[in-house]
């Protein structure tokens, strides 16, 4: 399926890794523009030197930079280094993200609630508030019917069904949906589309040390927490970042023009957390 993206300039948060790696790889792989930032230097700079250009066609490009999202001097430097290797933007994709702590409410600890919404919720704010001008103008140049401008905030699970033992991460899950919604409100006269993306139970070593941690909060084996964890899911097998990565790339392509103010579940029809 030709999806009409190549060229197409995007920004991906935390995208030196994980999920967001895996979105970065699929738009080049179509022949999008693409930067990146993560606060692993070590792993952006691994990125952009180890790129598989022959994966990629014509005209793709990646460029990266250092950025805690949760840091607005920061994000405004991701930005200028951003703009100086795009020349603009068509698409941001919100991935940047921590797990935050496992543990009954009353017994965590205030500063780690904090982090938590800071990264998960402020940092996806920080990065709209800036993304949202050059998507207007981007919007502004193609024209309303042409355009093809987007924004897709990573979301979870967590924030359609809440959670238990993980309250800060399900709360700003849950408001990355208040976020995105809105946006779509405020955006779409423009031909802007917003969507969140909510993962279910992802394959990588973040899944993991979250069963560790629950199994240990709970007193049982990892196996156990693992099986209860599929226990209410259909498909009982991983999301892979490569699924998710799917759906982002299609969500910003013109194929996806009347698609916005979604939760795009990839789950496996999960009906709980455990």
């Amino acid at each position: 399926m030709e999806l009409g993206i190549q060229g197409l300039r995007v920004l991906v948060t935390a995208g030196a890794g994980g999920i967001g790696r895996a979105i970065a790889e699929a738009f080049l792989a179509e022949g999008a523009r693409v930067h990146v930032c993560d606060v692993d230097a070590g792993a952006v700079q691994a990125f952009v030197a180890s790129r598989d250009n022959e994966r990629s066609k014509a005209g793709a490009v990646l460029g990266g930079s250092v950025c805690d999202v949760a840091d607005r001097a920061q994000v405004g430097a991701m930005f200028d280094a951003a703009l100086v290797q795009l020349g603009g933007l068509d698409c941001l994709i919100n991935n940047a993200g921590i797990a935050g702590p496992t543990g009954a409410l009353h017994e965590l600890d205030p500063q780690d609630w904090d982090r938590c919404i800071e990264v998960n919720l402020t940092g996806q704010f920080n990065c709209a508030r800036l993304a949202i001008p050059l998507l207007l103008e981007a919007a502004r140049a193609a024209g309303t019917a042409g355009a093809n401008a987007s924004m897709l905030n990573l979301s979870s699970l967590a924030g359609r069904l809440g959670f238990a033992m993980r309250a800060p991460y399900a709360a700003s899950k849950w408001a990355v949906i208040g976020l995105t919604k809105s946006l779509a409100l405020e955006l779409g006269p423009a031909g802007i589309r917003v969507n969140a993306l909510l993962p279910g139970i992802v394959a990588g070593e973040r899944q993991r040390r979250v069963l560790e941690a629950k199994a240990s909060a709970r007193g049982i084996a990892f196996e156990e927490m693992e099986r209860l964890a599929f226990s209410h899911t259909s498909i009982k097998s991983y999301v892979t970042p490569q699924q998710l990565a799917d759906l982002a790339v299609f969500a910003a392509s013109p194929r996806a023009r009347t698609i916005s103010g979604q939760s795009l579940s990839v789950c496996g029809d999960t009906n709980m957390l455990s």
